[in-house]
């Protein structure tokens, strides 16, 4: 039964988290004091001339000796060769380890392109060979730094304003009710994802047939979250809500989404192969498609098998535009990552002013010091060598990107997979570069702490993330993959486990500060405590928190009392043919007790075989993305939902059953135990379920 329950949550576990940022294992963390206001360490205007290998920059003082085996000091720029070199090794090591069909990949430094170059293939059927400057990959959630960006124009322009509530800038039918909460959600709530919105995106944040496309704002309407929490206290990472913010623009600028970034930011950038449209037909009431010259320079898009690459559907996803569905090259977003590092100036061109300038380098208010930053949509990226980065990744089904500046060295990295294999590699190579050009070779991780050990209780236990559906169908799922279990090792460090593996953490100073770096790099769990134990503690990207639970709450006891109801109704339904052979006696009433006790474990028994059924047919996540919630999931849970109908009405028979009849046709002592244990498990069971948001077939 263990392993039924953690396959179908496997299953849907990339779903929960599609639109993290990919860096999150490998390089959040938590906020660096304010940057100046732009995120390059050069004026705005300014075009530096290209740098030589190994040179300084134009008028910086000679570098000092640079420690043991640190390649370069920052104001020195990458070899260009050097860093082919490196990342070469880096991209094809990966894609024959993990599976990868095409990557690609580009650097800049100081307004200068170091390196543009396609791996693989993007297309296998004709062969079609990844092209830098040609080749459009999904960019998924970097999309939404194009919709900062548009929001903060605004603001510049004086037509939004950060403090302001988002029900200002949309229309009527979209406006966010107040749901019983006294604060509304404000704009930069939704920059520093603490609107306060449960998160919901199977079944309806992607689609592979174009037919159940809608409009944004039709999108909206009909897929709006509950609200669970006041605004801007904990992070819950919001597509939703950068959907919100792009139709804010789209209704203050009075031009659809799609034409607004095209109009102030794609256009006088020149970035031509950078689109938030998609190849389809025509239809009425959705933005106009991808030109055809464009559409045949999309990647496929993969899924790796024992039987090689297998090509997936396009991945439709204007329904939610503003928050991912950008498709672009290597060589566009080159040029994007110049203007982010230049301050919003690029070939005499601004974009944007100093004001939006100073934002994305400004951290938005945290929860508790030192929680990862949002830099007004950018998040903040913990590097080796205490560099900090700046930007998004993003991933869909099946594409896995990343961009990160790092204004000190005035370098950028973008990268991108077309293969759903690609995650590890998307989110590394930003952080691997700085690290093997800039950064002596790691030593030794931290060392444990005694203290941790003396106050292991304090930390150990489970913990449930704030990212996840609180009801229904989906709210069940998210709470079998949003946990996390904290425990301590006798040495002193903290183990971090959960479906996606285990991780150790060692204090970050006093262990009273909850402060935690991770054995693998610079990477911070923060903990929140009440009265000396720990409530909560922070995800290292700064899109979640998670939550201490109760006993009941946790994974552990729902399979345990899984395992007892499936033996339980095994034993029924073998009790019952065994007494069918049998000249048995009982009264009318237990005959009737004894056949919806029978029922019940029948319904039992098949919810766990359909259950069964959805997770081995699950392995593709997208599978579970396009047809959540299926079938046999729906079945499941109405089998379990009349099966837990009939034990409330065995637990109303039990002082009949009980009572008998004439005591030659009644039951004897033995089988009257025997039914209420039963009673009592099947009821323990339907009340766990129905608390776990499992019992509601109608909720897909």
């Amino acid at each position: 039964m263990r392993a039924v329950w953690k396959r179908a949550a496997l299953a849907v576990v990339c779903g929960a988290m599609l639109w993290t940022p990919l860096g999150a294992r490998t390089q959040p963390a938590p906020s660096a004091p304010a940057a100046p206001p732009a995120l390059s360490p050069l004026p705005a205007a300014a075009q530096p001339t290209p740098a030589q290998p190994g040179a300084t920059l134009p008028g910086a003082p000679a570098s000092p000796a640079l420690p043991p085996g640190v390649r370069l000091a920052p104001g020195q720029p990458i070899p260009p060769a050097e860093l082919e070199a490196f990342v070469d090794g880096v991209v094809r090591e990966s894609m024959a380890k993990n599976h990868i069909a095409g990557v690609t990949v580009s650097v800049v430094q100081n307004g200068q392109l170091l390196l543009k170059k396609g791996y693989g293939f993007a297309s296998l059927a004709p062969v079609r060979p990844v092209d830098p400057d040609l080749t459009m990959f999904r960019i998924g959630s970097i999309s939404k730094t194009f919709t900062w960006m548009l929001v903060l124009k605004q603001v510049e322009a004086g037509h939004m304003r950060l403090d302001a509530p988002i029900n200002l800038y949309l229309p009527e039918a979209l406006r966010v009710p107040d749901q019983g909460f006294t604060r509304p959600i404000r704009v930069q709530n939704l920059m520093n994802h603490t609107p306060g919105f449960e998160d919901r995106a199977v079944g309806q944040l992607f689609e592979k047939d174009f037919a159940r496309v809608r409009p944004l704002a039709v999108y909206l309407r009909h897929e709006r979250p509950r609200r669970v929490r006041e605004p801007g206290g904990l992070p819950s990472y919001s597509n939703y809500g950068a959907g919100l913010a792009g139709e804010a623009v789209a209704e203050v600028s009075g031009m659809p989404y799609e034409t607004l970034v095209e109009a102030q930011i794609l256009g006088p950038l020149g970035l031509a192969h950078t689109s938030f449209r998609e190849p389809h037909p025509a239809a009425k009431g959705l933005p106009a498609p991808l030109s055809p010259q464009l559409a045949r320079n999309v990647s496929d898009a993969f899924h790796w098998t024992p039987l090689g690459f297998q090509k997936r559907p396009f991945e439709y996803l204007e329904q939610v535009g503003p928050a991912g569905a950008a498709s672009s090259t290597a060589g566009d977003m080159a040029r994007y990552m110049m203007l982010l590092l230049a301050g919003g100036t690029l070939d005499g061109v601004t974009l944007y002013g100093p004001a939006t300038a100073h934002a994305f380098a400004t951290p938005l208010p945290t929860p508790a010091p030192g929680v990862t930053a949002w830099r007004h949509g950018m998040v903040e990226y913990a590097l080796p060598g205490d560099f900090t980065g700046v930007g998004h990744s993003g991933g869909t089904l099946s594409f896995l990107s990343n961009m990160v500046v790092v204004p000190r060295l005035g370098l950028g990295v973008f990268v991108s997979t077309n293969t759903d294999t690609g995650g590890n590699l998307s989110g590394v190579l930003p952080a691997r570069i700085v690290e093997h050009f800039y950064v002596a070779p790691p030593g030794a991780p931290a060392k444990g702490s005694p203290e941790l050990v003396s106050r292991r209780g304090d930390f150990e236990g489970a913990y449930l993330t704030t990212r996840r559906a609180y009801s229904g169908l989906e709210g069940f799922l998210f709470r079998l993959i949003g946990g996390a279990k904290v425990s301590v090792t006798q040495d002193g460090r903290l183990i971090l486990s959960g479906f996606d593996g285990a991780s150790r953490w060692a204090p970050d100073g006093p262990v009273a500060n909850g402060r935690f770096v991770s054995d693998e790099g610079p990477v911070h769990l923060i903990f929140q405590f009440k009265d000396g134990k720990a409530e909560r503690f922070f995800a290292s990207w700064g899109g979640a928190a998670y939550e201490r639970i109760g006993l009941l709450q946790q994974t552990g006891p729902l399979i345990l009392l899984s395992v007892i109801t499936a033996i339980a109704a095994l034993a029924t339904l073998i009790g019952l043919v065994w007494r069918v052979r049998r000249d048995y006696r009982e009264s009318t009433t237990q005959q009737r007790a004894s056949l919806l006790q029978a029922s019940q474990a029948f319904l039992w028994l098949m919810a766990m075989v359909l259950l069964a059924v959805w997770a081995a047919g699950s392995s593709d996540i997208a599978n579970v993305m396009y047809n959540w919630p299926g079938v046999p999931l729906v079945l499941a849970s109405a089998s379990a939902l009349v099966a837990s109908v009939m034990a409330a009405a065995s637990l109303v028979m039990l002082p009949f059953i009980w009572r008998g009849g004439r005591r030659v046709d009644s039951w004897t002592a033995g089988r009257k135990i025997r039914f209420t244990v039963t009673a009592l498990i099947f009821v323990a069971y339907a009340g766990l379920l129905f608390a776990w948001g499992a019992l509601e077939p109608w909720s897909g």
